[in-house]
């Protein structure tokens, strides 16, 4: 069984990308000093459960909807999923699919970032229906 060990996040505009991150979820970024363009993204403490990715200027050419990068959706955990989901628009975003119930999981959603790509945001909640 393979687990995913590394994600990465694919920008238009890297600067304001790790700004959307930054602040709907409180993600660093570091200037990695390899060759090429390319940003660390922490997403949490080692202690914790996660993973932890990249971010790099988009490749292929093309806008969003023309499939330059088709990549996984990743989901992030947050401790309010409404006040989560209500920063998306006033940070660039938008919500590609809104709130929603997994039985007994928690409450799902889905936006798009500044650069159109999608990811989930999950809310714990073994009570939800």
């Amino acid at each position: 069984m393979s687990r995913v060990v590394h994600f990465e996040v694919h920008a238009e505009d890297p600067e304001r990308a790790m700004r959307f991150y930054r602040e709907l979820l409180g993600w660093q970024f570091t200037k990695w000093e390899g060759p090429q363009e390319y940003w660390l993204i922490k997403t949490g403490p080692e202690s914790a459960p996660g993973i932890d990715g990249g971010l790099l200027r988009r490749r292929g050419g093309g806008p969003v909807d023309g499939a330059a990068v088709n990549a996984y959706v990743c989901t992030a955990d947050t401790a309010n999923l409404d006040r989560t989901l209500g920063a998306v628009g006033s940070l660039g975003g938008s919500i590609a699919l809104p709130k929603m119930a997994v039985p007994g999981i928690g409450w799902l959603g889905y936006a798009k970032d500044t650069e159109g790509n999608i990811l989930g945001l999950m809310q714990v909640d073994p009570t939800a229906q």
